[in-house]
């Protein structure tokens, strides 16, 4: 996944606000399990929340989230992320479009 813009970060949690939790990291960190479930969930929604367990490094586990998923990690905030990744197979008004950069 390239790395996002900070307009496009910025654009990305600002729609993050009015979403739910859509997975939860357990105790047990970043098993298989967990990572397939969280690429399910990008692929059906291109954008989610995922929620990042009490007392681990949270940047450093949702970066490594983000690279094993195929995501972008678009911000972590307290104990939860935000990841994202384009799926052109979406129907087109499900789609997230992205801004460009430039004026």
């Amino acid at each position: 996944m390239k790395k996002l813009t900070g307009k496009q970060n910025r654009f990305l949690r600002a729609k993050g606000q009015t979403l739910t939790t859509a997975a939860t990291i357990g105790k047990a960190g970043l098993t298989d399990e967990a990572i397939t479930n969280v690429r399910e969930l990008i692929a059906q929604h291109e954008l989610i929340k995922v929620r990042l367990p009490e007392g681990s490094d949270r940047k450093a586990m949702a970066a490594e989230l983000a690279e094993r998923a195929d995501a972008a990690l678009a911000g972590v905030v307290g104990r939860t992320c935000l990841l994202y990744a384009p799926n052109p197979e979406l129907l087109k008004g499900l789609q997230i479009h992205l801004p460009t950069s430039g004026a």
